[in-house]
């Protein structure tokens, strides 16, 4: 409630409302839609599976999945043998020209560093592999 300051006889309630806050407030929800706004028409292009009504036919004899263990010393072991980036390159290149393609289920260490994972993904990527997964870091109970 405000109060009149001037001598108009009494001492009585203005009825006017204040509507300083109220602006100020309009004010700063303006300013936020106007920097969000823009924000929210920013699209990210994504290559969604589409549905189909026929499934996929059954492999047979689905061929066993590739292990590649990445530790955090910086080797690769490729089905628990040690091989170099060449000879892992190699290795990809040759699976990936399989009928049908085993799926690579990538094993890092928690301690490895994020590069040597997403180099590993970006070669499997480059060599043609379609099925890439991953598996649990080894020690983390799960």
């Amino acid at each position: 409630m405000a109060f009149s300051a001037g001598n108009t006889g009494g001492s009585g309630a203005m009825a006017d409302i204040n509507v300083t806050p109220l602006v100020d407030v309009m004010l700063v929800l303006l300013i936020i839609f106007m920097i969000t706004a823009p924000m929210l028409t920013h699209r990210i292009k994504i290559d969604l599976p589409q549905p189909t009504n026929n499934p996929p036919p059954p492999v047979e004899n689905p061929p066993d999945p590739i292990t590649l263990a990445v530790r955090s010393s910086g080797q690769f072991y490729w089905n628990d043998q040690l091989v170099s980036e060449e000879q892992l390159q190699q290795m990809m290149t040759l699976s990936a020209k399989k009928n049908p393609q085993p799926e690579l289920q990538i094993l890092a260490d928690k301690t490895a560093k994020y590069q040597l994972v997403a180099t590993v993904m970006a070669d499997a990527k480059n060599a043609g592999m379609e099925k890439i997964g991953f598996q649990p870091p080894r020690g983390s109970g799960q």
